[in-house]
């Protein structure tokens, strides 16, 4: 009898020992780092933009910048020298397509597809930290007149309401990804 009673005092003990003494890493959502502590700056250069549409690029270079400062822990600098770290990506493809039609076959929601590539290395030694070599961001736009956009510039020329919420989800997506090791 005196073995059943030690299992049963035993075993859940070196349980709850187990699960004390190992830590599961969880921090609140944006405040965990797992970024190495020599990193204080960062650098974010405008990203490299192989589209023609100019000011896309310096939207989303802009937004990770935002959103790495609205973090609070690290100095973010427009540049890739005298920095810790540098976050680089590359524009490769921005493409918009027709997704819904009115009655007279106009087009009236379009999907805006970017593809990129996005790597974040250790300046000192050139150690890619995190990347992602074929990012695709999506989002869909309505068109609020009815008419149709059949030139993506004349698209991507306005400040569209479509092109802001795609930089701020790719931002705060990438800012998550590179601090939070997801």
């Amino acid at each position: 009898m005196g073995v059943p009673v030690i299992r049963k005092v035993l075993v859940p003990t070196v349980v709850l020992a187990a699960l004390v003494s190992s830590s599961c890493g969880y921090t609140l959502a944006g405040r965990g780092s797992y970024l190495p502590d020599t990193i204080r700056t960062i650098g974010i250069p405008d990203f490299t933009n192989n589209t023609p549409y100019f000011e896309f690029g310096q939207t989303l270079s802009q937004r990770v910048r935002t959103e790495f400062i609205g973090r609070g822990r690290y100095k973010v600098l427009p540049q890739d020298t005298g920095v810790d770290a540098i976050l680089k990506a590359q524009i490769n493809n921005v493409s918009l397509t027709p997704s819904g039609f009115n009655d007279s076959q106009q087009a009236t929601r379009y999907v805006v597809s970017v593809s990129l590539a996005i790597q974040f290395v250790q300046a000192s030694d050139g150690k890619v930290l995190w990347q992602n070599p074929g990012q695709l961001l999506r989002e869909e736009y309505q068109v609020s007149s009815g008419g149709e956009i059949s030139n993506p510039e004349t698209f991507f020329g306005q400040a569209s309401n479509a092109v802001q919420r795609m930089s701020t989800d790719f931002a705060r997506s990438v800012v998550s990804a590179i601090l939070e090791a997801f």
